[in-house]
């Protein structure tokens, strides 16, 4: 029988004091691993909320076209005569995903053809709506056709006028079909050449 060199090892037997002091490690170092691993990868309603606030302006839904009714507009009509508006088209001018409103407002004459105003009204959050541009001013005399439109953020429109003050202000005899779009900060106006038939 061969003794072995190695020292007695009885002292190196479990005792419960080592299970209680090896289980405190182990619950240890399995807390320590759970606080250094990422939480689940889950999404809620709320998380997704602030991801689009966070994300600014452009991701928060659009605000609604302003609504021209009630606004003041800049036109003297002397009397106890009122606004109308004759016409209104919504649509994105300067393309931050909210739409304006542009309004063709004029006297409340009942007779005539007053001259028109056209405004483009826009709104903050929580604001009323404001007037911001004037494309048409009302003293240059012109009224606009029925034809207001927006297509891609181009404002177009047909405008009628007058030679001279002795033209009968039922028949203009000036017509320009022009269009504006937002442009470094202000509303570019172009006039549209007519179609030449051929």
């Amino acid at each position: 029988m061969q003794i072995s060199d190695a020292p007695d090892l009885a002292h190196t037997r479990p005792r419960p004091i080592h299970w209680l002091a090896t289980a405190t490690a182990m619950a240890a170092v399995v807390a320590l691993a759970g606080l250094l691993q990422p939480g689940p990868a889950t999404a809620s309603q709320t998380d997704q909320e602030g991801l689009r606030n966070a994300a600014g302006p452009a991701a928060r839904a659009p605000l609604p076209a302003p609504d021209p009714a009630g606004v003041d507009f800049p036109l003297e009509c002397g009397g106890t005569v009122g606004t109308v508006v004759a016409q209104k088209a919504s649509g994105d001018l300067d393309g931050d995903g909210s739409p304006e409103t542009v309004a063709v407002v004029r006297c409340d004459s009942g007779v005539g053809t007053p001259p028109s105003g056209v405004y483009v009204l826009t709104r903050a959050e929580g604001d009323v709506p404001r007037l911001v541009a004037t494309l048409v001013d009302p003293g240059g005399k012109w009224t606009v056709g029925q034809d207001l439109t927006i297509h891609d953020g181009v404002i177009l429109a047909t405008l009628f006028g007058y030679s001279a003050s002795s033209v009968p202000r039922c028949c203009p005899d000036q017509e320009e079909r022009v269009s504006w779009q937002w442009e470094n900060g202000a509303f570019l106006r172009t006039e549209i050449p007519e179609a030449r038939s051929s």
